[in-house]
């Protein structure tokens, strides 16, 4: 690993790199520095198995980064390196490594004294919807097609459907006539939640850079608990802030886990939604009027399609997420089904609420 870190721009001396347990896709190192006062770095393996296009995923990291350092800077902010991430080039100028085996690796420098969380409160929903607010604000003047999509088509439910159809097509470990309740209730939906991509062909939904992975453990805190940086940037892409919206909803305001083997476990944390929303609508100004009313919607649309993507993988035999023991899948496709029911009872309530803050932000 030696040879790796000493392709890359360190203009000080780090210590041996130590495994961070963190996510489910890239390897994560941390690198201290060796004297005290000098910056220690964070160094990663990219899965490009899952991130095919290297090069494309880089510069999008690299054109957000850059331009929340600019709007940082135009307002003034201080103690800027702790609130965006800074890419480390290597040494002839590009934003990773390849090894001749095939490998990538990129390096940010390491935000010092700041922490994860885990858990949400409506305390810490309220700051981590000002947080992901801010962040889509930052970047609502950065036109949604100067970045490439790191995973095509990655919230697009038109396409989600159209792979669980090759699925149950064919229908290959012979799992389909006994989830034919589950068929039925995507097929109820499949209208409603294409609504969408709909309304954004008909030029009423506009398309924003949005993180695509929006929960709380992608955020950064301070020591006093304030958010400070947002991180995981591989999925900064192209899309709806409906998605950003309902995503975090689909896990935040679930009043059970996302696999929940016992449904009753499973309603939606209103005071978690409202603190959220509240939050969020603060901070993300550039919304139009058809987005705030859509947001409910997108709380829907996001549970709909992880339970589309977890169902579709179960038919496939489970060779996309790792599972935990044999009908994990199928448990987890049930568990995001219930959450979309009761969300649709909460439909009007979430609505009321949105209706609600947004007048009182005006």
């Amino acid at each position: 690993m030696k040879d790796i870190i000493k392709q890359f721009a360190i203009p000080n001396e780090v210590g041996e790199p130590q495994p961070l347990k963190i996510g489910f896709i890239n390897d994560s190192f941390i690198l201290r520095a060796k004297r005290e006062g000098e910056r220690s770095y964070f160094l990663q393996r990219i899965n490009h198995h899952i991130f095919q296009n290297v090069e494309g995923l880089q510069q999008n990291i690299q054109k957000v980064t850059d331009h929340i350092r600019r709007k940082l800077i135009a307002a003034g902010e201080t103690d800027i390196e702790r609130k965006v991430l800074e890419l480390v080039p290597t040494k002839d100028g590009k934003l990773y490594y390849k090894t001749p085996s095939g490998d990538y690796w990129r390096v940010y420098v390491l935000i010092e004294h700041a922490r994860s969380q885990e858990q949400v409160t409506p305390e810490s929903a309220l700051l981590t919807g000002e947080a992901f607010g801010r962040f889509q604000c930052q970047l609502s003047d950065l036109p949604f097609d100067a970045l490439c999509e790191s995973i095509p088509n990655f919230h697009n439910i038109e396409f989600r459907l159209q792979q669980l159809d090759e699925a149950l097509a064919a229908d290959v470990m012979g799992r389909k006539a006994a989830c034919m309740d589950i068929v039925e209730a995507i097929d109820r939906r499949r209208e409603d939640m294409c609504l969408a991509e709909r309304l954004f062909r008909e030029g009423r939904l506009p398309k924003h850079i949005n993180h695509c992975d929006t929960k709380v453990n992608n955020i950064l805190f301070d020591e006093q608990g304030q958010p400070i940086c947002i991180v995981d940037l591989d999925t900064v892409m192209p899309g709806f802030v409906l998605s950003d919206f309902g995503d975090f909803m689909r896990t935040a305001a679930n009043t059970g886990a996302e696999d929940d083997p016992v449904l009753d476990n499973i309603h939606v944390n209103l005071e978690v939604f409202e603190a959220y929303t509240r939050g969020y609508l603060k901070q993300a100004t550039f919304l139009t009027d058809i987005e705030k009313e859509l947001l409910p919607y997108g709380c829907r649309l996001l549970s709909y399609m992880q339970a589309v993507r977890f169902f579709t993988d179960w038919l496939n035999g489970d060779t996309y997420y790792k599972i935990q023991y044999p009908e994990h899948n199928l448990v987890r496709t049930r568990a995001q089904m219930r959450l979309l029911e009761e969300q649709e009872k909460a439909a009007e309530q979430m609505l009321s609420i949105v209706r609600s803050v947004a007048a009182q932000q005006l």
